[in-house]
């Protein structure tokens, strides 16, 4: 069974059918919040092998609810793996959009830069669809974080499906100063630029907290808040460490463990204390919780067991943590083993929510929690990769067990590789020269798949 800790088949036959009913079937329709870690690798959590982060306040969500250990972003940088939430869908459809936006609302690659110099390199509203399709069925939708998905007014969140924003248009900023590297405005209360004193981590919770009790006047009225957190992307600011300076630039992406894991340790700290803002207000029962990470770490980010680091597509740029919560449906201390994607979600919660079913249609992912929460056996999937940055482009796919890549940089001799995840899941062994039949196979879908997802911008 997908679901490991499943007591009987009875429970999995009372999921599928609870499952499967419409929200205003169910009563009232549950509240979703979806914390998103920014550069989290994989084994950063204690719950998932951390070698000395201290996590309890994660590690407990997960002992709380359902673990999955096979889960992917749909990009190796964070624009194109929330571009792949925000949707539903492939970032390649969005156009510009399947490398990090740039520091200074710059494009990274040809389509990107062709879009930056029209003003138009960021995600349309026209082309959201979490937070438009759950404030149709009734939600009030706040974001509190990270944005990153254009720095023009025009794709501000508050014309994608967002009742309430606070937080940064931009990839990175220094954690007490709130500005990033470009002169840019970037820390934005709604529509305007703020001043604001504080450590990063903190403010963004202090903001949920804040609509959160605010939303606590409304029990009847079901609310979606993403808590896209800085941390513990660079720069790697510790708290308690202001020097009343902006970080020093030569060193902004660069940093030892021991800050890093001050960093991941108060980002759990943080979560708890919303957590427990929750369960003060009583709308702990119900609300969907989901943490999770965009795609794996740089350095000194740990990705273990898988190969490499963020901007790759090898394992380790792409497998993240993610936990849920959701009391008197998730089995506590479930793991499942289902291989998923992170806009798998994007399906699951509207559907929650109440979407109507014709309006999923459309949408790349599948319902992941319908069904690993009915019981039903883990399934095989293909999913694509493509990231492209400045004359660099990296291929992927994963058909069942079966991995191939591709690398391109410029004039040089593309790199490729295969591998069986089945037996290999670190990707140790390439078997590229020996099964030349398979790799064609796999080439032949992924040119297909590029094809079919074409942006029309």
């Amino acid at each position: 069974m997908a679901l490991k800790t499943l007591p009987s088949l009875l429970l999995a036959v009372f999921l599928t059918f609870f499952l499967s009913l419409p929200a205003s079937v169910r009563a009232e329709k549950p509240n979703i919040v979806f914390i998103f870690a920014d550069d989290m690798g994989y084994a950063d959590l204690s719950c998932y092998g951390a070698p000395d982060a201290k996590t309890p306040n994660i590690d407990q969500l997960a002992a709380d609810g359902l673990k999955f250990t096979n889960l992917y972003a749909q990009g190796p940088e964070c624009t194109p793996s929330r571009t792949s939430i925000l949707t539903g869908k492939y970032p390649q459809r969005a156009g510009g959009m399947e490398c990090a936006i740039g520091t200074g609302n710059v494009g990274r690659y040809d389509d990107a830069i062709r879009l930056a110099k029209t003003n138009d390199l960021g995600l349309p509203p026209e082309q959201a669809t979490l937070a438009p399709g759950l404030k149709a069925q009734g939600y009030t939708n706040a974001i509190f974080g990270k944005w990153h998905m254009g720095y023009e007014p025009k794709f501000n969140p508050l014309d994608q499906g967002f009742d309430e924003f606070t937080g940064y248009l931009g990839g990175n900023v220094d954690y007490y100063r709130h500005r990033e590297t470009s002169p840019l405005d970037v820390y934005i209360k709604g529509r305007e630029p703020i001043e604001r004193e504080g450590y990063t981590t903190e403010l963004i919770t202090d903001d949920a907290i804040d609509f959160l009790n605010r939303q606590k006047e409304k029990p009847d009225h079901p609310f979606f808040l993403y808590l896209p957190h800085a941390a513990p992307h660079f720069p790697f600011q510790p708290p308690n460490s202001d020097t009343g300076k902006m970080h020093p630039l030569d060193t902004w992406t660069l940093g030892p463990r021991s800050d890093y894991v001050k960093m991941v340790e108060f980002l759990d700290a943080e979560v708890g204390r919303l957590l427990k803002t929750l369960e003060e207000n009583g709308q702990a029962d119900n609300t969907l919780v989901v943490f999770a990470s965009d795609h794996g770490a740089m350095v000194p980010g740990v990705n273990s067991p898988w190969r490499n680091y963020k901007g790759t597509v090898f394992e380790g740029g792409l497998r993240v943590p993610c936990i849920v919560r959701w009391p008197g449906v998730v089995q506590p201390g479930s793991v499942s083993t289902q291989i998923g994607t992170l806009m798998d979600l994007t399906h699951s919660f509207l559907r929650i929510g109440g979407a109507p079913e014709d309006s999923l249609a459309a949408l790349d992912g599948i319902d992941i929690l319908n069904h690993v929460l009915s019981g039903k056996p883990d399934m095989a999937r293909t999913l694509y990769w493509r990231a492209k940055r400045g004359e660099e482009t990296w291929w992927a796919i994963r058909d069942g067990d079966r991995k191939y890549l591709r690398r391109k940089d410029g004039a040089e001799a593309a790199e490729e590789w295969y591998f069986d995840l089945a037996k290999d899941p670190t990707e140790t062994n390439d078997f590229f020269a020996t099964r030349q039949g398979e790799v064609k196979e796999l080439k032949a879908k992924l040119k297909a798949w590029e094809e079919e997802v074409k942006t029309v911008r």
